[in-house]
């Protein structure tokens, strides 16, 4: 009886432990919420804060640029892709000014002041940035990883979504999309 007991036991505790990592792997998955409705067609009403201006006075919130197109990128200094998208982010801002139809916001994710401004400075970035203190914005969009661009119409509401490095082809797509309606 006793040598029945372990193999059960041990089976019993084996179990266990791999609910638990199945648990833990489920509660800790991304909010996908926002991509999963832009994805089905829907436009969901893109979250809100008022945040400080990076390296200036005053806020800024998306509710407050209602009536025109954002672009709302998070980024970081020390973010590699964030790097390379900037001149892609840049030609979106230059579209964006031409028309007088929107701007690009610039959202900083878990990064300093000093840094933040450098990476500005670094790669010429001429639209504005705010600072997303304890990435409070950021986990409203579901964001975990930076970069992570929405694109939001005129109406408030999102339109697309990339979530990673962002290229031409999809910042022109979106763009259009979001002109458009």
């Amino acid at each position: 009886m006793r040598r029945l007991a372990v193999p059960v036991l041990a089976a019993v505790v084996a179990a266990g432990l791999v609910g638990l990592l199945v648990y833990g792997l489920v509660s800790r998955t991304d909010d996908t919420s926002i991509e999963q409705a832009v994805a089905r067609g829907e436009r969901p009403p893109a979250p809100s804060s008022e945040l400080p201006m990076l390296g200036g006075q005053g806020t800024a919130s998306v509710a407050a640029l209602r009536g025109r197109v954002v672009v709302l990128n998070f980024w970081a200094s020390w973010c590699t892709p964030c790097k390379a998208e900037a001149p892609v982010l840049a030609a979106a801002q230059k579209r964006l000014q031409q028309t007088g139809a929107g701007t690009v916001l610039g959202v900083t994710y878990d990064d300093s002041t000093p840094d933040s401004l450098a990476f500005v400075r670094e790669h010429g970035i001429d639209y504005p940035n705010i600072r997303d203190v304890g990435t409070q914005l950021a986990r409203r969009y579901g964001t975990t990883n930076v970069p992570e661009t929405f694109v939001i119409g005129k109406d408030g509401r999102i339109v697309d979504l990339f979530r990673g490095q962002i290229g031409r082809a999809f910042i022109d797509r979106a763009l259009d999309e979001a002109l458009s309606s």
